[in-house]
């Protein structure tokens, strides 16, 4: 069983144990399901590989959390998302190559990622400065969202993956939402190492 840190058990209890071991593996498989994917549809684009690995993290996790005590499934944007001790686990890509959790940023400002990171990630560190746009903050709340207790917090698994390399590295921990530049400001981050292979 892997060692946890003392965020991990604050937020997960006994299930921290479990977690930091059965996440790895669930993206790890994630990937070969989405290798092999690829591989069968022969294109030179890595299209099939990207979208297989976006379904695959969702389900490979689905089925490995399933067994947890506290877990529970909820369906978001189509997939099926687990929480664990009223926390969500999302899981995240943010690169291609062995690049530090702290380069991650989101593709838009705006959409479900960036709403559940601003509605169930931490308190932001600093506040945004006010330019006179509220009307930003104002659009109708994606529906699915509403499906999340209000208390719900967000646990980020974010991860850098390509094709070729497999999963490099895997991190999770909390995180803020910068509008300006969609980096996310790591409140909290801890490792989760890799199965051996």
């Amino acid at each position: 069983m892997p060692t946890v840190t003392g965020w991990a058990e604050k937020a997960f209890g006994d299930a921290a144990g479990p977690l930091a071991e059965l996440i790895p593996a669930s993206l790890v498989r994630a990937h070969d399901r989405a290798r092999s994917g690829h591989e069968g549809v022969q294109t030179q684009t890595l299209e099939a590989y990207g979208h297989g690995l976006y379904a695959a993290q969702f389900e490979e996790l689905e089925v490995s959390l399933a067994s947890l005590p506290e877990a529970a499934p909820v369906r978001l944007q189509g997939r099926t998302v687990m929480t664990v001790g009223g926390h969500v686990i999302y899981p995240l890509r943010y690169a291609k190559k062995d690049v530090p959790v702290t380069t991650a940023r989101l593709r838009r400002a705006t959409g479900f990622r960036a709403e559940l990171i601003r509605r169930h990630g931490p308190e932001p560190m600093q506040q945004a400065f006010d330019l006179g746009l509220a009307e930003l903050d104002e659009q109708e709340p994606h529906p699915d969202l509403a499906l999340l207790s209000g208390d719900a917090k967000l646990v980020l698994v974010a991860y850098a993956c390509s094709m070729t390399q497999g999963v490099m590295r895997i991190e999770w921990g909390s995180a803020e939402l910068c509008r300006e530049n969609r980096y996310l400001i790591w409140h909290h981050h801890d490792p989760l190492h890799l199965p051996s292979r």
